[in-house]
């Protein structure tokens, strides 16, 4: 491991922003930590208002990512109060928590590290804490300690397992005072992880390079066992509908829809052929800090009846293990592995299926490294895990996200947007917590919006192959599609019947009704897999109802939409499929009103552009968002018992009332 400490980023720095610079730099190796794993701290001086100070515990704060941590997101704790509390022979989790949230120098801190009072112990400055790949790689194995002892000697502390919180802080001053010394340099939690310290955080970040780059060149010289030769052709490409379908059975196991992503890669296939993978991958998580996102074991095929049996049973035993009376979590996987569809991972948010992801894609090589190279990998024990996955402040983090967001696991296709209404419905819908996927010809689509629950991708909705190799990608990306809103279109160039450019007649067909009738065809056996129903929205035009001179090419066009839609109305419904249409009128913040058309349509109507934009009863000019506030409303379980309805949003118009 390359110690990428840079002197000249802390050199005139204090202690805590070095701190935050040396965590930062643990946090950002995904071998080390993954998704707010690991923890840091160094003790300083804390002055208050009145100018006196003491010696503090600086703290990771829960909520914060090492990888991004700064200053504010450590906590300051008394170190005299954190001495007291390690001296009292039992403390419950929940007193310890109570106390440390109590003991907070700063109001406005985050819930401290439940290991602090292991920190508190360390009789040192700094601490660095990780779940480094290769340590575990070190310790889960049969012969464990022992091969702990032969990389490091005696250089290191080693503890057995131990639930994190007061117990495993009781547990080190044990271990501590039978095995530490002077030449001590860390630390090592069997099934855990690796502890280093040192007077500064750039020794102790030092100390955790050395003693991960020990442990690589022990692995590296290990002799490898036979391992099998597969011969893994090109597989063909996957049925998406075999895919929704998994997904529904998942969504349906959870009792609430899920986002299931799909990931492929040399690697992912050869572990998910191998022989023996089902033994391998199932005795559970490299460390149980990982089983709140991941479970205990994966699923390995698609028998999710099977394996939710399975975790009701696992619960079952363990139940009584509490004191406290629980409740069963959902019995869903999180994770399956499949020779077709390779590693799929799962959650509420596509943010909680990446997860699920980094955490098993950083797990498949660590595992191979121990059945290939070593005695063979050994998980801990159940009993050890049910205890984790239902200890209440490991549900706690989980909790800090609050309640499921109204279409959360839901996935939406929304095409034109990049722009106007489509951009006004992707957005809206993303707030309110589903994961969507953009079409749109301009580039920009792509980027429009960040983060894992957006794909906007580029796409003629003209050219049926761009859409389809759209929808698979998408299909793949998130697991299925359960809501279409049809945003795309354009506006082609008033003419009279009698001066009609038949091309842009044909153009006109093609985007507005033509790629549609595609979308809906190639979509239908996706909606009728929706989890919770499918859900289709159509934006049409207020000049389907009542059309205007000069606009024949738009208003057939939509009007053959809007009956496209009635129809899928009626095929849809016996597969609980709703099928809805808008007809905005005066949306002027749109792709379709260029200066040119709007100064064709004013001229159309002898009226003046200002003239135009207020004609309608409330006077009022419509914005994309009125629109899209009505187009994902109609999505939602409020108008669960509407479909075939045609809605106007038109500010009132004397011709369609």
């Amino acid at each position: 491991m390359k110690n990428l400490w840079d002197e000249t980023d802390c050199k005139d720095s204090d202690t805590l922003s070095c701190c935050a610079y040396g965590s930062r730099l643990l946090g950002g190796d995904r071998s080390l930590v993954l998704h707010g794993g690991g923890n840091t701290s160094v003790k300083a001086e804390w002055k208050d208002v009145t100018g006196s100070s003491l010696d503090a515990l600086y703290v990771k704060g829960s909520g914060w990512d090492l990888a991004t941590i700064e200053v504010l997101g450590f906590t300051p704790l008394p170190l005299s109060r954190m001495q007291e509390l390690l001296g009292l022979d039992k403390l419950s989790d929940e007193d310890m928590m109570a106390e440390l949230s109590t003991a907070r120098l700063r109001p406005d801190a985050p819930q401290p590290s439940v290991e602090t009072l292991l920190h508190a112990f360390l009789p040192y400055r700094s601490v660095q804490h990780s779940h480094a790949d290769v340590i575990l790689s070190l310790t889960n194995v049969e012969e464990g300690e022992e091969t702990v002892r032969e990389v490091y000697g005696d250089s290191v502390v080693v503890v057995p397992y131990v639930m994190p919180g007061f117990d495993l802080a009781k547990a080190v001053q044990e271990a501590w005072d039978d095995q530490a010394h002077s030449e001590t340099v860390g630390m090592v939690l069997l099934h855990h992880g690796l502890f280093t310290f040192a007077e500064t955080t750039r020794d102790a970040y030092g100390r955790h390079t050395d003693l991960i780059t020990k442990a690589e060149k022990f692995l590296d010289g290990l002799p490898e066992k036979h391992k099998e030769k597969k011969d893994l052709n090109k597989k063909a490409e996957i049925a998406l509908v075999e895919l929704a379908n998994l997904r529904q059975k998942v969504s349906q196991a959870a009792g609430a829809p899920m986002i299931l992503s799909r990931h492929t890669c040399e690697e992912i296939d050869n572990f998910v052929n191998r022989s023996d993978v089902e033994s391998l991958a199932t005795r559970g998580p490299l460390t149980p800090d990982h089983i709140i996102r991941t479970k205990r074991t994966p699923l390995i095929g698609r028998d999710v009846d099977k394996y939710a049996q399975e975790y009701r049973d696992y619960f079952d035993r363990n139940n009584e293990r509490s004191k406290n009376d629980l409740t069963m979590l959902d019995p869903a996987p999180r994770v399956i592995l499949d020779k077709e569809f390779g590693l799929l991972t799962i959650g509420a948010t596509a943010k909680d299926a990446d997860i699920a992801s980094d955490i098993y894609q950083q797990t498949i090589p660590v595992l191979e490294t121990l059945e290939d190279q070593r005695s063979g990998y050994v998980a801990l024990g159940e009993e050890d895990l049910f205890d984790l996955e239902y200890w209440d402040l490991e549900q706690a983090k989980l909790r800090l996200a609050g309640p499921r967001k109204e279409f959360a696991g839901q996935i939406a296709l929304v095409t034109g947007a990049a722009s106007g209404i489509g951009h006004a419905c992707a957005a809206e819908l993303l707030a309110r917590g589903a994961s969507v996927i953009g079409f749109d010809i301009n580039p920009e689509v792509e980027t429009i919006f960040s983060g894992p629950e957006w794909l906007g991708q580029v796409v003629d909705v003209s050219d049926e192959d761009a859409q389809v190799e759209a929808i698979r990608q998408g299909v793949e990306r998130f697991g299925g599609v359960d809501i279409l809103v049809v945003g795309a279109g354009i506006f082609p160039s008033s003419e009279l019947i009698s001066e009609l450019n038949l091309d842009a007649w044909q153009k006109s067909m093609d985007v507005n009704v033509t790629s549609v009738s595609r979308l809906f065809h190639h979509l239908a056996p996706l909606f009728a897999l929706a989890p919770a129903g499918g859900k289709v929205v159509v934006v049409a035009s207020r000049n389907a109802l009542a059309p205007g001179k000069g606009a024949a090419a738009y208003s057939t066009a939509k009007s053959a939409l809007t009956q496209l839609s009635r129809v899928a109305a009626f095929e849809w419904a016996e597969h609980g499929v709703r099928v809805n249409v808008v007809h905005p009128d005066n949306v002027f913040d749109t792709g379709l009103w260029t200066e040119e058309v709007l100064n064709q349509r004013a001229a159309n109507y002898e009226m003046t552009v200002a003239e135009y934009k207020a004609r309608n009863l409330l006077k009022m000019e419509v914005k994309a968002r009125h629109v899209a506030s009505v187009v994902v409303e109609l999505c939602s379980d409020r108008f669960g018992a509407t479909t075939g309805a045609q809605i106007p949003i038109d500010g009132g118009n004397e011709r369609t009332i």
